[in-house]
């Protein structure tokens, strides 16, 4: 073989031929190195998803469940305060009662 004018000798083409080798093997490494890390990234990926969303799963069901004992109370309160006004209101009647039974004696009396 000649490079550049030169004949280039048998372990000359050995030493390129194992360079070549070395670099493919480096090149295939590298390669199957790079695809490990891809998969080994996608799997930390999806299970910091999955984490990330058992958490939101169970900050929503803590909210709900807030929201819930809010909405209870509230409930509770209002109970309590028709309970207050319809007690009001009956004890008014009841004491009006009395008045309107004599008026409507009146009525009846004068007729």
């Amino acid at each position: 073989m000649q490079k550049g004018g030169e004949s280039m000798s048998l372990e000359a083409i050995k030493q390129v031929t194992q360079a070549e080798q070395a670099n493919r093997q480096r090149k295939a490494e590298a390669q199957a190195e790079a695809k490990r890390l891809v998969t080994e990234a996608e799997r930390a990926g999806k299970a910091h998803l999955a984490e990330a969303r058992a958490q939101a799963e169970a900050q929503a069901r803590g909210f709900l469940q807030q929201a819930e004992a809010k909405a209870a109370e509230h409930a509770a309160e209002v109970t309590a305060q028709t309970k207050r006004a319809c007690d009001d209101l009956r004890a008014k009647a009841e004491g009006r009662l009395a008045d309107a039974a004599e008026s409507i004696v009146r009525r009846v009396v004068k007729s």
